[in-house]
């Protein structure tokens, strides 16, 4: 018996037998979790801390009802959002391939087909206000909601509306720094709503300015390749946006810091002196804007050390203020 006679072929299942899993159907539902995943934007999920702002503006940040709450707002924005990237990838897959770095997004990339991301997305949109109404409160409850069907909006159509644009994703920074005033019975204060809804509005100009600074460089004949709205956006009106929108920050911070200058009982004026780390900030923040280099904010302040040693310095004095040591 030779050896090519001795390596019989495995015979054919019988009637009975289950066919067997073509491997690459296996290794697609094995991704699809993990394309889940990416899909939701793990490195944006930063950006929900934001909603321990309010309860650190009051003062009230350790106390243990806080302590309880805010990792399930931050657990809740978090799915909100998720659930934004997942329909916004499944609504603009087909644009997203043709484009050099989104097309490795995984709807677009066909790791997580459409009606997958669009299912996914569904649930947790009609899931996160219901848990929200159920552990937290109502207020909380409708908040979510009320973001999420602005955002929803947003990638429907919003985000091809002039100025709209920026204002829905200014509202979306704001509403997470907001959210814990609602589920904690906190009052939000004017001072902590205007330098809020200035500081979002000047990171995220920022980023539209550094955008396009971006793609003049690259001497794409379209502005819109990477954004469409861009096209519509002139640099200098950007631009304006967000110098207008540090200078609103840092004069609505600065007042708030004033506002209680005569009844400071502490060693030192911690809220006052707190004035000079804010402004330094901004102005740094304000270099990448000027430069172009002003992407994502979460990946600005994470890698720029300088930033990084300002915005502790700046914690340092906020806590010895509101602590009024």
């Amino acid at each position: 018996m030779t050896e090519q006679t001795a390596l019989l072929e495995e015979p054919p299942p019988g009637p009975g037998a289950t066919p067997a899993t073509p491997p690459g159907l296996r290794a697609r539902a094995r991704g699809l979790p993990l394309g889940l995943l990416r899909t939701a934007r793990p490195r944006q999920w930063t950006k929900n801390v934001l909603v321990a702002a309010a309860p650190a503006a009051a003062g009230d940040l350790l106390l243990h009802r806080t302590l309880l709450q805010l990792p399930l707002l931050f657990l809740l924005f978090t799915a909100a959002a998720s659930a934004v990237y997942l329909v916004n990838d499944a609504r603009d897959a087909a644009a997203d391939r043709a484009h050099p770095d989104k097309c490795r997004r995984p709807v677009a990339a066909g790791e997580v087909p459409v009606p997958v991301a669009y299912t996914a997305g569904g649930l947790l949109a009609v899931l996160t206000p219901l848990t929200a109404a159920v552990l937290c409160n109502p207020a909380t409850a409708a908040l979510l909601a009320a973001y999420l069907l602005m955002q929803l909006a947003y990638c429907v159509s919003l985000k091809n509306v002039l100025v709209v644009d920026l204002a829905v994703v200014t509202t979306g920074f704001l509403m997470r720094a907001m959210t814990g005033g609602p589920a904690l019975g906190i009052p939000l204060s004017r001072w902590f709503l205007i330098t809020a809804g200035f500081g979002a509005l000047f990171m995220v100009a920022a980023k539209r300015y550094s955008e396009a600074l971006r793609a003049a460089g690259e001497e794409r004949t379209d502005k819109g390749a990477t954004r469409p709205l861009l096209r519509e956006y002139s640099d200098g009106y950007l631009r304006f946006v967000w110098q207008l929108a540090a200078g609103g920050a840092v004069l609505a911070y600065c007042l708030w810091a004033l506002e209680s200058g005569g009844t400071t009982t502490g060693v030192l004026p911690w809220r006052q002196l707190s004035m000079v780390p804010f402004t330094l900030a901004v102005l740094r923040y304000a270099v990448f804007a000027d430069r172009g280099t002003a992407g994502a904010p979460e990946d600005v302040v994470l890698r720029d050390r300088p930033l990084a040693v300002i915005g502790v310095v700046w914690t340092g004095l906020y806590a010895m203020a509101v602590a009024d040591v």
